[in-house]
């Protein structure tokens, strides 16, 4: 209808997936490299999600184009399946012959035979094997355990089927379960598929627009692109459907331009903006998802221990009585208990208290909780926190200052910071701030305490600083103590945002840009040349880069440039390190180097497994 009114040659905001109007913002690629990275690593689980109509699916397409030659990929879209129904679909896709199998008789072993067989058949080939579940958040707890059995196929060497899971972000809140946490420790890269940003938004609706025929000037507005990107929330497949509504509603008005009058009219048409807030945008359903999610523990919860009472006065069964001056309250008693426990530690009520009073149920461990002092960096004692809360309450008004979260965080820094602006603060001293939303797969990798962001049952965020993390546990600095805590417990109120400080070269906070020439490239070739002293490696100065030959020979950095052989080291190191290997000096490739090489930067604690006590590295 209004394609030609508007000068196009086709449908610019159509919601079928036309390569031709693909559109990769930074976020869109960053959830490309985390997939391609999985396959390069091998073995274990790489998990995607987003909301809907995020991208995922683009992404996914993308990552099957440049997946390397000799790699078999099996796609199941339908995951709605049994575990014999899964079994068989993932051999059908791998083009296994199953065709004597009796549906009605067949067991897990028939489909998981001929599966290994043709696993080892191709890895003796060097072939590899990517198994790929869409819409995985419709697994059902059976087959997720299958899927994680599958990765127990292997050689000495390595596994022999690397599964991706792709799924809405209530996938995220299915593998926090502590059943599931077995399976979870097994992910090897992450990635959450954010929205589009305000500016992304606008490239976006130019870019479909040029695709279309656009030469001209956009018919939309510049508030009126504005106002797509708040009511699409950022979201791709409904920026299409706003915009598209929004032309036809032009063109019938007999408009060559979109404004902000059009948008609010096409979104009530779209969107439906008069039904309740918890139906009609992707924030608040992300926000009911996750109110769910983190509720359904206490619901369960409630009902085994409403059986336990009604058991306990039937056959006079006792467990774990409290003392008569110490009546459990409600919060204790309905506490779900932390998957992290083993054989060896006992649950019992517990009468613990935070600081505005709520009870919190505690697994019983050998030391206590000691008490920091206010913000100073604690001493070199090794034996901190190793309570485990199976909760995770909001204590405070103070955890809901990010600022204050800051810097506190700035003082294993050794760094006072300014109360307003705690990261411009830091700047002063060569110290830069990094912000993520990756979870705990980059928090491992770059090794160092930082702010992490959690949400109450309102969704409201505060703030607690990480200080260590092990296999199963987190310890925790909330208000001035600190705790440690389950990962399934902390996944209750953890979206996956982190903040963190890094010390780095003058100017240096976005990274260093290929060909650029001074102080902060010598900063990077002398520290790349540390490592590889520190790993027994003689760098060799006739490397034909200028950057290393100056570090070599102590000569002025000023002069050092970023070339092309400095940039094949810096790719050697990500190699080395887990990093995407693309030769530029990002801020997660200067933070990896400058923790290996500073001894005064601080360092995430880890957990004996001994004593069960926190220890510094």
């Amino acid at each position: 209808m209004y394609i030609q009114f508007f000068g196009l040659s086709r449908l610019p905001f159509s919601i079928a997936p036309d390569p031709h109007y693909l559109f990769m913002s930074e976020r869109h690629r960053e959830a490309l490299a985390h997939l391609l990275f999985g396959v390069q690593n091998g073995g274990g689980f790489v998990l995607l999600t987003g909301e809907i109509g995020a991208g995922k699916t683009t992404v996914c397409r993308l990552f099957l184009e440049q997946i390397p030659p000799k790699c078999n990929v099996a796609y199941i879209f339908n995951p709605k399946q049994t575990v014999i129904e899964l079994l068989r679909s993932i051999c059908d896709e791998f083009g296994i012959n199953t065709a004597g199998i009796d549906a009605g008789t067949a067991t897990v072993k028939d489909f998981i035979d001929p599966l290994n067989t043709y696993l080892l058949a191709t890895h003796a080939v060097l072939q590899n094997n990517v198994l790929i579940i869409d819409e995985a958040q419709n697994l059902s707890a059976d087959v997720l355990e299958q899927l994680r059995l599958l990765t127990n196929l292997e050689t000495n060497e390595r596994k022999l089927l690397q599964i991706i899971l792709i799924g809405q972000p209530e996938l995220r809140a299915m593998l926090a379960q502590p059943e599931l946490e077995q399976l979870a420790q097994r992910v090897i890269a992450r990635f959450h598929l954010q929205a589009l940003s305000p500016d992304e938004t606008a490239q976006y609706i130019t870019y479909r627009l040029g695709v279309a025929g656009n030469s001209g000037v956009s018919p939309f507005t510049k508030s009126a692109v504005k106002l797509v990107h708040r009511r699409a929330a950022g979201i791709p497949r409904r920026i299409n459907l706003l915009c598209d509504r929004a032309l036809l509603a032009a063109y019938s008005e007999g408009k060559r331009e979109v404004d902000t009058a059009i948008i609010e009219r096409a979104a009530r048409e779209v969107f439906d903006l008069d039904a309740p807030a918890s139906i009609s945008s992707p924030a608040a359903l992300t926000s009911a998802r996750s109110a769910t999610m983190r509720q359904w523990p206490v619901y369960v919860a409630g009902l085994v221990a409403a059986v336990i009472v009604v058991g306990g006065a039937v056959l006079g069964f006792q467990y774990g009585a409290p003392s008569p001056s110490s009546k459990p309250s409600a919060s204790s008693q309905l506490a779900p208990p932390s998957a992290a426990t083993n054989s060896s530690l006992t649950i019992a009520p517990t009468t613990a208290k935070n600081d505005k009073g709520l009870a919190a149920g505690v697994v019983a461990m050998p030391a206590t909780t000691p008490k920091l002092s206010t913000g100073e960096p604690d001493s070199n004692t090794t034996n901190q926190s190793t309570n485990v809360t199976s909760t995770l309450p909001v204590i405070g008004t103070q955890a809901r200052d990010g600022a204050e979260a800051t810097r506190r965080l700035g003082r294993l820094w050794q760094l006072t910071l300014a109360d307003n602006e705690p990261c411009a603060a830091a700047l002063a001293e060569n110290v830069y701030c990094f912000k993520s939303s990756k979870g705990l797969t980059e928090i491992r990798q770059l090794d160092r305490p930082g702010v992490l962001t959690l949400y109450d049952d309102a969704h409201k965020s505060y703030y607690v600083l990480l200080r260590g993390l092990s296999a199963d546990m987190a310890l925790l600095e909330i208000g001035n103590q600190l705790q440690t805590v389950s990962l399934s417990a902390l996944a209750r109120r953890w979206e996956g945002e982190f903040s963190t400080l890094w010390r780095g070269p003058e100017g240096a906070r976005r990274g260093i840009a290929k060909n650029e020439q001074g102080a902060a490239v010598g900063w990077l070739a002398s520290r790349l040349m540390l490592v590889k002293a520190q790993n027994g490696i003689a760098d060799k100065v006739a490397s034909g880069s200028t950057a290393v030959a100056n570090a070599a020979t102590g000569a002025n950095s000023a002069t050092a440039r970023f070339d092309a052989a400095l940039a094949l080291q810096v790719r050697e190191f990500q190699l080395s390190q887990g990093l995407l290997p693309d030769g530029l000096a990002g801020p997660q490739t200067l933070m990896q180097l400058a923790s290996m090489t500073d001894p005064a930067e601080p360092h995430l604690q880890t957990m004996n497994p001994a004593t069960r006590a926190w220890v510094k590295k």
